[in-house]
């Protein structure tokens, strides 16, 4: 008998990981996951957008436009510093991140003071925003790679009954 054809690849199992994170995210308009591994592929960290702990989801605002205090923008921690900080290991360096959306700049700081040498993302859908063009400029300037992920199945069903 032969092995299973049809097994997920890393790149596929690492972001499946950060979706079904994102899945955790309460934001109505958008929800992010975050799998930091390490170089063992061993998975080290995961987060996905929401409130600072302790911060009741009902008390703060989720709108995207407004006064900068009734928005969603000052008070919701991204997935990927998220993902650090709930880190299991004492170092990042040389990790990899999984994120379903392209870092902003505020991310892509934290990522690269974390040591990450690679992100890997499933969407940029804000490429040419001035957040995204600093995030890159970052990561250039710090040796830090990042490509979209390619050539992966549409969708991996889960069955809690079987």
């Amino acid at each position: 008998m032969n092995k299973r054809s049809d097994y997920l690849s890393w790149d596929e199992y690492f972001m499946g990981v950060a979706l079904l994170s994102a899945l955790r995210s309460k934001d109505p308009n958008t929800q992010v996951g975050a799998c930091i591994i390490n170089e063992q592929k061993k998975i080290v960290g995961i987060g996905y957008n929401g409130l600072p702990i302790g911060c009741d989801d009902d008390d703060f605002p989720w709108d995207r436009e407004g006064e900068f205090l009734e928005t969603k923008y000052p008070y919701v921690c991204h997935a990927e510093l998220n993902a650090t900080l709930n880190k299991i290991s004492a170092d990042l360096d040389k990790g990899i991140v999984y994120v379903t959306l392209f870092p902003c700049n505020e991310c892509a700081k934290v990522l690269i003071q974390s040591g990450i040498q690679e992100v890997i993302y499933l969407s940029n859908k804000y490429p040419d925003s001035d957040s995204v063009q600093a995030a890159r400029k970052m990561f250039d300037s710090a040796g830090v790679e990042y490509r979209a992920l390619e050539g992966y199945r549409p969708s991996i069903a889960l069955n809690f009954s079987a």
